[in-house]
């Protein structure tokens, strides 16, 4: 879980009403945003909702139509590019390279000394749990080996800023624990780290803030919690005696789930509800009640952006 940070410095990106056109079409409608230094900051979204339009134009990769975006103090974002690391959704290393160059090459690319770049790469390669494939070259290595060789050189030059796009795509869960490792490690070592995905339960882990975009425009802004507070709290209940009748007896919004129910936290409480129900011989063999999780949140927040009209 992602622990509370001081922001006290100024913030690494600070955008403001980006809008990128192709074709006709709006991919990202006024799009805003204000990453704490010292942050994992999620931008969420479901496929096609303009997630890597909108890194790649907080980069510099690509200009907005309007709009304007400072990077690590930088009026022209490309002008801080050697602090920066990025992994872009498609994935790109020369496959007759070695794991160890390939990271140190793309250290090269940011100013790094060549070897200081490959005595780093091969640190951070056993770090990750990879110090056995620092010879190997990529083409003979797995998928997500190959996926970890080319998050570590967006990290290797120790950049004040990392950016990561789809970084847990294709990976299995063993490599997808070891990149939420290394994601964490370099927040503790004082980066800020901004990452794109679909997969609620990464961004629940790792965010301390995040925006949720929805057909190019932004839906969310603010903490997982906030998120999460988007919806009612939820009751999962049990009963003793499951006999006939329970059900008129529950919310209109119960639903059966294992050997109970689950409903929506009444806004009275849930006291009268439990009295009624150990009254009647129902009793209470178990009782929860919970915060929906973030990715309850983001499908009502999506589902919700589905529901508007387009244009």
């Amino acid at each position: 879980m992602a622990m509370a940070v001081a922001h006290t410095a100024d913030p690494v990106i600070v955008a403001k009403g980006l809008v990128k056109r192709f074709g006709g079409r709006r991919v990202v409608d006024g799009f805003d945003l204000i990453v704490p230094q010292g942050s994992v900051y999620g931008v969420l979204g479901p496929n096609g909702a303009g997630k890597t339009t909108t890194l790649r134009m907080l980069l510099g990769i690509i200009e907005p139509d309007t709009g304007e975006r400072h990077l690590l103090g930088m009026r022209h974002p490309r002008d801080a590019s050697d602090r920066v690391g990025y992994l872009p959704e498609e994935r790109g290393l020369y496959p007759a390279m070695k794991a160890r160059d390939a990271i140190a090459f793309m250290g090269a690319l940011r100013g790094l000394p060549w070897r200081e770049g490959r005595a780093r790469a091969a640190t951070l390669l056993e770090t990750a749990g990879l110090g056995h494939a620092a010879d190997d070259k990529i083409r003979k290595l797995s998928k997500g080996m190959a996926q970890l060789v080319q998050l570590l050189g967006s990290i290797v030059h120790q950049p004040d800023l990392l950016v990561l796009d789809e970084p847990f795509s294709g990976l299995d869960p063993v490599n997808q624990e070891r990149l939420e490792s290394l994601i964490l490690a370099e927040r503790d070592r004082g980066a800020t780290i901004v990452l794109s995905t679909h997969v609620m339960a990464h961004a629940q882990r790792l965010c301390d803030r995040l925006a949720i975009i929805a057909h190019g425009k932004q839906r969310f802004e603010g903490t997982v919690a906030e998120a999460r507070g988007t919806l009612p709290q939820q009751v999962h209940y049990v009963p003793n005696s499951p006999r006939e009748g329970l059900r008129e007896q529950l919310p209109a919004d119960a639903r059966p789930d294992g050997d109970g129910w689950r409903f929506e936290l009444p806004h009275s409480g849930i006291e009268a509800l439990l009295k009624r129900l150990i009254d009647l011989g129902y009793g209470i063999s178990g009782l929860s009640i919970e915060r929906p999780g973030l990715h309850e949140a983001f499908v009502r927040i999506v589902g919700e952006a589905a529901a508007e009209p387009s244009e």
